[in-house]
């Protein structure tokens, strides 16, 4: 099945506070819109015949929110940036990794973080990362203007861009667009300059999508020509036939991202069920379904390793040799700042 029409349904499937897709009721796995894929957990479903109940999230900050606000799962998938948040707020407990074979494998920059391993106590086991660049449709756009992040102001393409209803993903653009590449080190001027960077690209925008989905769709229809996107959108429309491009090195750069999970304090279910989940989303299978359904690549360097590089180059997943601006834990009030001034920039202020 098409995973777009599969991102699709499972968005429509969306609702605040309760779980869709009931399966195995003895686990529920709180994760992204469209990630309910048998070939990310195959063992889990070989074991257990069914894959585990999913609700669904759109970004990370919304996922915070529902499970703040008392909604019981027992894994949940946020990005590396949230994991201090989730500390904080105590809502999650430590992982047992000698229930996880794979960690071993799980390639050490991942894991280089007090906030993910704290005095050898493991709180988040990382496992699928990407990319976050310019996708455009070169028909319409040509390569001199995606060249540079600045295309996202210029008015040339004023009501055709999209940017991700996602305050991490916009701020490492507008950083990366006004030449800050470290986002854990950024002082008043600094902010200020990519928020009015931010303000200006806000003029170009059509529609902020939430899912890669809803971008394909504007791509798709011609209404969107450049957006700030995922490696799911560049994966998903080249397999329907579109011609796309998915600059990762443009002038100012690109930035990459990492998610994984976290086991929920309190989970209602079955905790050797979390862990066989775990181990299922660590396995080599699990590395080929990453990239043949999103463009992402497997943490596990035993999983990475089954595939070719002249695959990974296929889906813009290779290793990225200009400017990355890396999706690392920063300072939360730093990041609560962040998400308050995009909230005022959608509403136009």
């Amino acid at each position: 099945m098409n995973i777009r029409n599969v991102m699709v349904a499972a968005a429509a499937a969306l609702t605040l506070g309760q779980a869709a897709n009931a399966a195995d009721p003895k686990l529920t796995v709180f994760d992204w819109a469209g990630f309910d894929q048998k070939n990310l957990v195959a063992d889990y479903v070989t074991k257990y015949g069914d894959q585990p109940t999913y609700a669904f999230f759109g970004d990370d900050d919304e996922a915070f929110q529902k499970v703040s606000s008392g909604f019981k799962v027992d894994i949940a998938h946020p990005c590396s940036q949230m994991i201090q948040k989730y500390r904080d707020a105590g809502l999650i407990v430590p992982w047992d990794t000698s229930k996880i074979p794979a960690f071993k494998d799980i390639a050490p920059r991942f894991l280089n973080s007090k906030v993910f391993v704290d005095n050898g106590t493991v709180w988040y086991i990382p496992t699928d990362y990407a990319y976050t660049a310019t996708l455009y449709d070169p028909a319409k756009v040509p390569a001199e203007d995606a060249a540079t992040l600045q295309v996202f102001v210029n008015p040339k393409y004023q009501g055709k861009v999209s940017l991700p209803d996602n305050s991490d993903d916009v701020w490492a653009l507008a950083l990366l667009a006004t030449g800050v590449t470290d986002w854990t080190k950024v002082d008043d001027a600094q902010f200020k300059a990519a928020a009015d960077w931010l303000r200006k690209a806000h003029k170009n925008v059509v529609s902020y999508w939430s899912d890669p989905s809803a971008l394909n769709q504007l791509m798709q229809s011609g209404q969107v020509t450049v957006a700030w996107s995922w490696n799911d959108s560049a994966t998903q429309l080249k397999a329907d036939g579109m011609k796309v491009v998915f600059n990762r090195q443009p002038k100012e750069g690109a930035s990459s991202w990492f998610c994984g999970w976290v086991h929920m304090k309190d989970a209602p279910g079955d905790d050797q069920r979390a862990y066989d989940f775990v181990n299922a989303f660590l396995s080599p299978a699990a590395a080929r379904g990453l990239l043949d359904d999103f463009g992402y690549a497997s943490t596990n360097q035993v999983g990475e390793a089954t595939i070719s590089h002249d695959e990974l180059v296929q889906h813009d997943i290779d290793p990225v040799t200009g400017t990355l601006l890396a999706q690392t834990p920063l300072d939360q009030k730093l990041r609560d700042r962040m998400v308050e001034e995009f909230q005022k920039i959608k509403a136009g202020f």
